[in-house]
C-alpha cells in the first residue's frame, strides 16, 4: 500500500485477541494517507515518541502535520501486529499532581516528563478503552482531512452504544489532544458551549456572523469556536467573571452592565467549561482590562476562582490557552461577612467535606504566591461557616449590584 491507495485501510486485533468484547479495528475509508507506508515491518516508520517534547507547549500545526501525528500512532499499532505483538497507547497522566509544575505567570502546566498511563489491548480492564481511543481517532482523522467540524456530542451519538456515556467522550478526546499535543480545535472537535456573556462587547464568528451582546435583558451564548472569532470590539472598564448562573442573570436584570461603567461579564455556571475558559483569556488577551471574579465564599466557589487564574489538572497540557493568571478576587470575601455584618442565619456552617476541600486548596502551590487568599481561606476556616453570594439579598435586596460591587470596584476592595 503507498500514499496514493484510495483503498480502505482497516486493521483488527491478530486472532488470539479477538475474543474481546471490543473489536480493535480503524477505518479510514476512501481516504488516502498523507505519508504513505508499506505493511513490510522494514518498511514501517520508526516508532514515534509523543512524549518527547514538552507536553503543553503547543505550535500551530497544518492540517496535514495533524493526520500524520495520527498516523503515527496507527503506524505503532501496526508495527505491533506485523511482529503477532499486542498494540498498546501510552498516554500522559492526566489526574496526578505529581506531574504538575506551577509557574505563577502561566498556572497549571503538565510537565514534559510526565508519567504516563498505558492502554494495553489484551488487557480486559483497559481494552474497552483503547477501542475508544481507535474509534475518536477514526472520526477526528476524517475530520481533519476534509475539513470538516463536530462537536463532542455529535461523536457520541454516533456510536451511544459503544461509548455509553458522553463523559467517556470527552474524556477520550481530552486524552487525545494531551497525547498528540494538538488543541481540540486543531482536531476539529468543538464542544457546545454552557456559558453566558453580556456586555460592551462586539464580535464575528468565522463564518462572519456579528454577535453583539450589549442586550441588557438577555445573554448570549458563549461561542463554540472561542479560537474562529475576530474582530473584537469593546469599551468594556473590566470583565467581570460571575460563578453562578443565579447571579448572573441578577446583575443582568439590574442593567449593572451599563449603570456603573461599560463592563462585560460572563459565567460559566458553575465549573467552567473549555470554551468559557477560552473566551476569559481571549478578552484577556485582546482588551488588556483588569479581571475580575465573583464567587460564593466557599471552598468550591474559591477552586472555581483558582481553575480560571491557573487551571487544572486534568487540563494543564492546554494552560498556556486556558489559564488566566491576573485574574482578581473580587468577592464575596469571608472578610466580608464580617465587616458587612451579613446576618448570621444567611450563613452555613462549613461541613466535614468543605473542611477537607479548603485544607486541600491551602496545600496547592499556587497558594504560596498568594497570601492576602491564605489569609482569607484561613478566615473561613477558623469561623467555621460559609455564605452564598445571595446572601448579601438579606441586607437589601439589590445590595450586590447598588452598593456592593460599586464600592468594591470603586475603592480597590480586590485581592
Amino acid at each position: 500500500m503507498n500514499g496514493q491507495s484510495d483503498k480502505a485501510l482497516n486493521f483488527r486485533t491478530p486472532r488470539a485477541y479477538s475474543d474481546r468484547t471490543l473489536a480493535l479495528q480503524i477505518e479510514f475509508t476512501n481516504t488516502p494517507l498523507v505519508c504513505g507506508f508499506d505493511f513490510a515491518p522494514n518498511n514501517i516508520y520508526p516508532r514515534a515518541s509523543l512524549l518527547s517534547v514538552n507536553i503543553y507547549m503547543y505550535k500551530r500545526l497544518s492540517y496535514q502535520e495533524v493526520l500524520i501525528l495520527i498516523e503515527k500512532v496507527i503506524l505503532e499499532i501496526v508495527t505491533s501486529l506485523s511482529k503477532d505483538e499486542a498494540p498498546v497507547l501510552v498516554l500522559p497522566n492526566r489526574s496526578s499532581w505529581a506531574n504538575i509544575s506551577f509557574d505563577n505567570a502561566v498556572g497549571l502546566q503538565m510537565t514534559s516528563g510526565s508519567s504516563v498511563t498505558t492502554v494495553r489491548s489484551n488487557c480486559s480492564s483497559s481494552v474497552t478503552k483503547f477501542g475508544h481511543i481507535l474509534k475518536v481517532l477514526s472520526t477526528i482523522y476524517k475530520l481533519v482531512q476534509s475539513n470538516v467540524y463536530a462537536t463532542k456530542r455529535d461523536i457520541y451519538y454516533n456510536d451511544t452504544q459503544l461509548f455509553g456515556s458522553q463523559r467517556t467522550v470527552d474524556s477520550i478526546v481530552d486524552d487525545i489532544s494531551c497525547m498528540l499535543k494538538v488543541p481540540r480545535r486543531r482536531l476539529h472537535v468543538v464542544s457546545t458551549s454552557k456559558g453566558l456573556i453580556s456586555g460592551d462587547l462586539c464580535y464575528l464568528e468565522e463564518d462572519s456572523t456579528k454577535v453583539d451582546c450589549h442586550s441588557n435583558s438577555t445573554a448570549t451564548p458563549v461561542s463554540s469556536n472561542v479560537g474562529g472569532i475576530r474582530n473584537i470590539v469593546s469599551s468594556a472598564k473590566f470583565v467581570l467573571i460571575v460563578e453562578k448562573d443565579a447571579t448572573f442573570q441578577k446583575l443582568l436584570d439590574d442593567d449593572f452592565c451599563t449603570k456603573l461603567s461599560p463592563c462585560i461579564m460572563i459565567t460559566g455556571k458553575g465549573v467552567p467549561d473549555v470554551n468559557s475558559r477560552l473566551m476569559v483569556r481571549r478578552l484577556w488577551d485582546t482588551l488588556h482590562i483588569p479581571i475580575f471574579a465573583l464567587v460564593d465564599a466557599d471552598p468550591y466557589g474559591i477552586e472555581i476562582m483558582c481553575i480560571y487564574k491557573y487551571g487544572s489538572v486534568a487540563m494543564s497540557f492546554e494552560a498556556h490557552s486556558l489559564t488566566v493568571p491576573s485574574v482578581m478576587w473580587l468577592g464575596l470575601l469571608p472578610s466580608d461577612l464580617q465587616r458587612l455584618r451579613v446576618p448570621e442565619d444567611a450563613l452555613i456552617p462549613l461541613t466535614q467535606r468543605d473542611q477537607k476541600k479548603l485544607t486541600s486548596l491551602l496545600k496547592r502551590p499556587y497558594l504560596a504566591c498568594q497570601p492576602a487568599w491564605q489569609r482569607e481561606i484561613e478566615m473561613m476556616q477558623q469561623s467555621k461557616v460559609k455564605a452564598e453570594i445571595q446572601s448579601l439579598a438579606s441586607i437589601a435586596a439589590d445590595f450586590l449590584s447598588r452598593v456592593y460591587l460599586p464600592n468594591k470596584l470603586r475603592y480597590g476592595g480586590w485581592i
